[in-house]
């Protein structure tokens, strides 16, 4: 038990001493009732069940339910991903919700938790179909409700609903089911990601991240066309075998395979990935080919011409005859940034890139300038990290595989809350590490008066006003159906 522990006392053991600290001396003790210290998350928690996250959690998962539990297994799921978006990145950082049951409710204990994750990993393909589902509902739910806000709002081939795929290694500290060596030779997992792009005015987030062993290939047509299906079922405006230009694919030079874009093509779908360059396609014969005139300056990302970079497109003098028909590619020369490494396919002290695209009109530079976008896929991995997806923390394959569907729900809870809760706000693009700093540690005081709870807000936090607005914006949504 904490007892009273007084910081500053003099040398009589009762006149305090003229203190130089520039901080207050405070006495400190552990007997604080009814105060709640990530009373922020609350506009999660209503993002949770204004899409109907938590419902639908439980309605898919009731079948793992052992009759007469006291702890629902679709709530349990929903809490690890709360805690996670709070900052955890282990089973026993539930913990964190579990001290506040006026705000977060009934939350179970850590075996219990423990025994769940490991009941659905006996069954992963089931538990990650039956998650991913309510995962769909709820992204649903939340598309409908942000309206114009929504990324898949007047989505058409013009402006169309972009997937990043990209694979990421993620160190394994410790003997781990399936951690492998890999290519940087590191001991590590080698998962493959599907993330949406939410565009200039938003972040994005998570529709699939495939686990897998670290020594994967990097650009295996079978994992791509894989991931690329799952993420496709994740998207409300998908509801055939085809979901036409609307939807773009993009990716890095990993998914420039003649499989993997034949099956693009096949399902109709728009894509820029990265093209290979080769000793063959970057010979003298090939490059004078194009004429001075050919090349067009490079865009940056504001649309404003790029000094040192131009654009040109090589499809009529490459032989393109054993791909997708409509294909173009296009290649961009820049001078390279002071102490870059030039590479064997470059030429003339030109750095060269190339993609693929089968999209048939638009300018050279605004498409080179929608694939080089691509980077920020780079800042979804690094947000899903930031969200238990660092470090592996179980040690089964099929545990990870589950706690890889938590991390998703984790990122996503905080892409709806963003997009619904703080539209118009800059806190729609915050990262979570700004969120949880700004937001959702906010410290609050629970009273109770005429049977009814509240929670009141610490007054002196610089974005108390923008939490409440963002939680009477939740609030006045209509319930999903």
């Amino acid at each position: 038990m904490i007892g009273l522990a007084k910081v500053s006392i003099g040398p009589d053991r009762g006149a305090p001493l003229r203190s130089t600290s520039r901080y207050p001396l405070l006495s400190v003790d552990g007997s604080g009732t009814g105060v709640v210290s990530y009373a922020g998350a609350t506009v999660v928690l209503r993002t949770a069940e204004k899409t109907g996250l938590t419902t639908a959690l439980s309605t898919a998962l009731g079948r793992w339910r052992r009759p007469l539990a006291t702890h629902d297994p679709g709530k349990i799921i929903a809490d690890l991903a709360v805690a996670i978006a709070i900052g955890g990145d282990c089973l026993a950082d539930i913990n964190q919700v579990r001290a506040d049951p006026a705000v977060f409710g009934l939350v179970a204990s850590d075996p219990t938790v423990s025994r769940l994750i490991t009941t659905l990993a006996t069954d992963a393909p089931a538990a990650l179909s039956a998650v991913n589902a309510a995962r769909a509902a709820a992204r649903r739910s939340a598309w409908r409700a942000a309206g114009q806000a929504a990324p898949d709002h007047g989505a058409d081939a013009g402006t169309p609903v972009i997937i990043d795929i990209d694979a990421t290694l993620v160190t394994a500290h410790s003997e781990k089911e399936r951690a492998a060596p890999t290519y940087k030779r590191g001991y590590r997992f080698h998962p493959l990601c599907a993330f949406l792009d939410h565009g200039a005015t938003g972040t994005g987030e998570p529709l699939a991240i495939a686990l897998r062993a670290g020594n994967a290939g990097a650009n295996t047509a079978a994992g791509h066309i894989t991931i690329a299906g799952q993420a496709l079922a994740q998207l409300p405006s998908v509801t055939g075998p085809r979901p036409g230009k609307s939807v773009l694919i993009r990716t890095d030079s990993a998914g420039g395979t003649h499989d993997f874009l034949n099956y693009l093509t096949k399902r109709r779908l728009a894509y820029s990935v990265g093209f290979a360059l080769t000793e063959t396609t970057t010979t003298t014969a090939v490059i004078d080919r194009l004429m001075p005139q050919a090349w067009t300056p490079a865009y940056d990302a504001d649309g404003t011409e790029r000094d040192g970079a131009w654009v040109a497109e090589l499809t009529g003098v490459l032989d393109l005859s054993s791909w997708p028909a409509g294909m173009r590619v296009i290649v961009r020369k820049e001078k390279p940034h002071p102490g870059a490494q030039l590479r064997f396919t470059d030429r003339d002290g030109l750095r060269l890139n190339a993609f693929a695209t089968n999209t048939p009109r638009g300018q050279l530079a605004d498409l080179e300038l929608r694939h080089r976008q691509r980077a920020l896929c780079e800042d979804r991995i690094r947000t899903a990290k930031d969200c238990g997806l660092t470090n592996l923390p179980l040690h089964g394959f099929d545990q990870n595989q589950i706690w890889c569907a938590i991390v998703m729900l984790a990122c996503e809870l905080i892409a709806w809350t963003q997009m619904l809760a703080f539209t118009d706000h800059p806190a729609r693009r915050w990262e979570p590490k700004k969120l949880r700093h700004r937001l959702f540690t906010i410290a609050a005081k629970i009273s109770r008066h005429a049977r009814l709870t509240r929670l009141k807000l610490a007054t002196h936090a610089p974005h108390t006003q923008l939490l409440i607005s963002g939680i009477h914006r939740l609030t006045a949504l209509p319930d999903p159906g």
